[in-house]
Order: structure tokens, then sequence, then C-alpha cells
């Protein structure tokens, strides 16, 4: 190779890029060749130092695009190996390579993601000089970005993840290739799940799981995605509307998420054992640390007081410890109120495993914020509950949006099962009157089923 070298610096100016072409062409005739990386390394280096012309290297660098592309070298390690000596040698010189520099990027990023490197894919495609690139679309841009994105979280780097959805929203008008939108669409419901804004990502999640270009089991997960970001949502009209929403989907009564959904749906009681089941399909970011207020460490040193004067201890927890706890604690206080006119600090305490101080806390923050209708009486240590309006449903959710406006919402959860039975009878019914349709020749089977 050194021979060769040496006798193509003697060629003219005209000549080179010819006789590069046919050098390089030697070098990828043997896919096999134990020495086809420190050829390659070779060649490309006494390209970059003859200085033969940008023409010339262009050609060159084009045309080792295509034998890296194409089956040439099979080897991924191999491929990886020069595709990774190449970008350190031409680098110094991107300004005049830049379209054949982010060509072999490309490549590098593709074998990375093949071999989920998430975040070393991510890392090439951000070397990518697209802003700068003349040549580079606004739909190319926005697709670059978006993939950016979805590997990022690939790796739950949701920080970096957002600057490059901020991106590639400036650019989402500039397309209409309905892939390129659902892979957006599904960036965002991921990038608002991470960032906890868990009403935003349920909605968008659940629009998505209606979408038929996506796989069925795609589509499942997302529904999945919706009912955790829906249970872990804030309390609203609009959290209540999300709820009802997919607690009326058909098909999240094949969810394992779908006993929660509808206990948080119908004001019922959860339990530790159903909590903790829900938990194992957390992800990290969904089991957020919340961290003691004043008022619940004040409860935990109060705790003495708090135990009407008996030895039994009911709980050492003086408040949350995750977002998930938090959501729980407050959906399972406002389900006692739908069952209790009254109950002592300690009784309570019991129920939600807290401390009876760290109980009346809670009880008093949600009085406060509107979320809980009800009054503390401090000398005989009992939380009195006022019987929940019809408009109030909708506000009193675990969660907690602290003062919010009151609006009217009529969910709906006392009648959902009887109007989902009314529905099927009707559909059974127009099912039976087709079917006799069919059978006395009235109706052709074929024109029936579509």
């Amino acid at each position: 190779m050194d021979q060769k070298l040496a006798l193509l610096s003697t060629l003219n100016q005209k000549d080179k890029g010819t006789a590069y072409l046919s050098l390089l062409s030697d070098v990828y005739s043997n896919p096999d060749a134990p020495h086809i990386v420190q050829d390659t390394r070779a060649v490309i280096e006494h390209l970059m130092s003859q200085d033969s012309g940008i023409i010339v290297g262009r050609q060159v660098l084009s045309e080792l695009v295509k034998y890296l592309g194409g089956p040439a070298v099979v080897n991924t390690d191999t491929r990886k190996r020069i595709l990774e000596d190449v970008l350190n040698i031409v680098q110094p010189r991107l300004a005049s390579y830049e379209e054949q520099v982010n060509l072999f990027k490309f490549q590098l990023a593709d074998l990375l993601e093949n071999e989920e490197e998430w975040s070393d894919a991510a890392r090439v495609l951000m070397g990518i000089t697209l802003d700068s690139s003349q040549r580079a679309t606004d739909e190319e841009r926005l697709r670059v970005y978006i993939r950016i994105v979805r590997l990022l979280l690939e790796e739950e780097d949701s920080i970096q993840a957002e600057t490059y959805y901020n991106r590639a929203a400036s650019l989402i008008h500039s397309t209409t290739d309905k892939e390129t939108l659902l892979a957006y669409k599904l960036s965002q419901a991921r990038i608002s799940d991470y960032g906890r804004k868990f009403l935003e990502a349920a909605a968008r999640y659940h629009e998505l799981s209606f979408v038929g270009e996506i796989d069925e089991d795609e589509r499942r997960h997302m529904l999945s995605a919706a009912v955790t970001c829906a249970v872990l949502a804030p309390a609203g009209p609009n959290r209540s509307r999300i709820l009802a929403s997919l607690y009326r989907d058909e098909r999240t009564a094949e969810l394992p998420t779908y006993n929660i959904l509808s206990k948080m749906f119908l004001d019922q009681i959860l339990r530790p054992a159903e909590v903790k089941e829900f938990e194992k399909i957390l992800k990290p970011h969904q089991l957020a640390q919340v961290s003691l207020s004043a008022n619940d460490r004040l409860a935990a040193a109060m705790q003495g007081d708090d135990d009407d004067g008996s030895a039994e201890v009911v709980s050492t927890r003086t408040g949350p410890s995750t977002v998930l706890d938090r959501a729980v604690l407050e959906h399972n206080l406002l389900a006692c109120s739908r069952i209790y006119n009254n109950i002592t600090f300690r009784g309570l305490g019991a129920l939600l495993d807290l401390t009876p101080g760290a109980a009346e806390t809670m009880a008093r923050k949600m009085i406060e914020q509107g979320r809980l209708k009800g009054h503390i009486d401090q000398v005989d240590k009992l939380i009195w509950f006022e019987a929940a309006k019809e408009e109030d449903d909708a506000q009193g959710k675990a969660g907690g949006l602290g003062d919010v406006n009151q609006d009217t919402e009529d969910t709906g959860g006392f009648f959902t099962k009887r109007w989902d039975m009314q529905i099927r009878l009707t559909a059974a019914h127009v099912e039976t009157v087709v079917q006799h349709l069919v059978e006395k020749g009235l109706v052709n089977s074929a024109a029936a089923k579509a």
C-alpha cells in the first residue's frame, strides 16, 4: 500500500482522482481482507495530506460512503472502526467536506443505534452540522431532531431531549409526512411524561393509542402509559375527563392497571397491595421523591400527642415519600370523605398509614386548598366531612392543584356501567337484525360485513 501511495504522489493533478478511486476499489474488492481498516486509513490520510484538491477529495469520500453503505463491508465492527478513523482524519477539514462527513456520521449513528448504544448515537447526530448546511431542508432537520429526542429519551436524558424537542417544534410545520408527525407527537407525549406534566402526557398517549398506522402492541403500550399518567396527574376537571375517557374505553379493561384506574375514577379506597403492584410498572421519573414540609416534620415531633394516650403507634410515616405516594394518600383521604361523616386523627392515620399528626396535616392542607369539604375539631381530634356536592366531584381528586376555580363537571361515574350496558345491548340488537336480513336474502353477506 505504501508503494502504491508513493507512486500516486508522482501523478499529475488531473490523474489523481482516477488513481485514488482505482486504489479504493482495490481495497474494497475483498471485504474479508485483514488489512482493510489500515488500508482505508492510509488512503484517506494520504488524500488529506497531499492536498489533491477539494473536487478529488469529495469524489473519493463520496465513493467511500457508497462502499461502507453497501455490501462491501459486512462486519459491523469493521465498518464502525473505518467510520471512526475517517471522521477523525477528515474532521479538521470539515468545512470542505461537510456533506460527506454528515453522511459518515449518519452511517455511524445507524450502527450505534442498532447496537442500542443510544447516547453515543445521539452524540454523533448532534455533531452533524445541519444549521449551516445549505442542502439540508427543514424537513430533514426535523427528522434528525426527532431522532435525537427519541435516542436521548431511551437513556432517560429528558433535559437535553427537551432542547432538541423545542428545535423540532419550530420546524414541525414544514412536513406533512405521517410517520414524522406521529414520531413528533410521541416525542411530545414522552417529553410531557418525563417533565411530570402527566395530564398532557395522558391526553397525548390516549390520542396516539387510536392511530391505526401504529402497531397494535405499541398502541396497547401507549394506552397503558395514558392510564399511568392519568393516575399520577394532578386533580381537576381536566383530569376527571381523562379518567372518564379512559374508564369508558373498553380496551383498558384488559390492562393490568384497570383496577387502580376504576378505583380512582369511582373514588374507592386503594389498598397497599394494589399500590405496590401499580408501582412495579412505573419508571424512575414517575417515582420522584418529595421532600417533607415543615408541617410534616412538626407532625412527626407531635406524634406522641396524637395517639390518644395509647401506647400503640399507628404508623411512623410523617408524609408521602413519592409523587405516587402523595397521589394515593390524597385520593384515599377523599375516598374516606365519601364513606364517613367524621373520623379521628388516629383512625385516619391508620387508614392512610400515617402518624395521626401527619394525617391531620394532610387533611388540613386539602381543606385550605378547597379540595376537601370539611372542618377539623382540634379538641376532640376529629375531622368532620361535609357532603360533597356534585360540582365538587371533578375537583376533589388525588394529586391536587392548590387553589382552583370551581367548575361544574359531571363525569357520570354512577351511570357509566349502565351506559356501557345500553351500548352493548343496542349493538347486539343491530347485529341480530342484520343476521335475520342476511338469512332471508334481503342483504348481501359481503355488504353486511362491510
